[in-house]
């Protein structure tokens, strides 16, 4: 037996909006918004993005890569060169994105020193 008090209103959880799972289908994971952040600036071709994202495997790249252009956030060009070349830039509808990820970017900042005052 616990001294824990029941969680009595359990059942009046409130269920998140539909946009939020959208946005979590297109943001959720742990690569797809760092692969996002890398295109911000400019197209990347699918070996600068694996060097430039730490950890990622050329399997997990591939695999978000594709989803994010299956969302319409991210376009895959193929230039007809030998070998040919692929790059991988975000849309208009991804760059609406940039704000969203500079603030996700500016609470992180806030998160990183708080954690560090507390830890003082």
């Amino acid at each position: 037996m616990t001294n824990e008090a029941p969680c009595e209103n359990i059942g009046e959880l409130p269920v998140p909006p539909p946009e939020i799972d959208a946005t979590l289908s297109v943001l959720g994971g742990k690569w797809k918004l760092l692969i996002l952040w890398q295109l911000v600036n400019r197209p990347y071709r699918f070996n600068e993005l694996r060097r430039a994202i730490a950890g990622v495997s050329q399997h997990m790249l591939t695999t978000q890569l594709r989803e994010l252009e299956s969302q319409g956030v991210i376009s895959r060009t193929i230039y007809p060169e030998v070998p040919p070349r692929v790059e991988y830039a975000l849309t208009e509808h991804g760059k609406s994105l940039r704000s969203v990820m500079e603030a996700l970017a500016k609470w992180g900042q806030v998160h990183l020193t708080r954690k560090r005052e507390t830890t003082r």
